[in-house]
């Protein structure tokens, strides 16, 4: 491993870490109201981004050249990194969607979404990781 490279992904992660410690915190609360519902969506939008520019990093320092998220998550999937591949890039489609939460209907689809979905493929990757710090 290069050395940088390496001392890039572990930085990456105490990002991640703390994004995503705080996507955990609050997504299993019951009766939320707007405020934290639309942060929620906004914790998983910071989390995601983080995840797979961490993957990329990740990628990179064991040889992998990576240019763009679907190639981080395809790569990361190839290598048995992440499972659920069809999940990540699902995530990845709906990470955009994230600027439609004044929409009700929306929002909602994409709290259970985010709850049944894409925090356990997150919680994987965080626990994978975790041991490799």
């Amino acid at each position: 491993m290069n050395n940088l490279k390496d001392l890039r992904w572990r930085e990456r992660f105490q990002n991640f870490e703390k994004s995503y410690k705080l996507l955990e915190k609050y997504i299993n609360q019951e009766d939320k109201n707007e405020l934290e519902k639309a942060g929620i969506i906004q914790f998983f939008e910071m989390t995601f981004e983080l995840s797979w520019k961490l993957l990329k990093d990740y990628l990179e320092s064991i040889g992998y050249e990576v240019n763009s998220p679907r190639g981080a998550i395809k790569q990361s999937y190839q290598i048995e990194l992440i499972d659920q591949g069809h999940i990540w890039m699902d995530a990845l489609l709906d990470r955009n969607i994230t600027t439609h939460t004044y929409n009700d209907e929306i929002a909602e689809k994409m709290l259970k979404d985010i709850s049944e979905r894409y925090f356990p493929q997150l919680k994987k990757l965080y626990e994978r990781l975790k041991r490799e710090v």
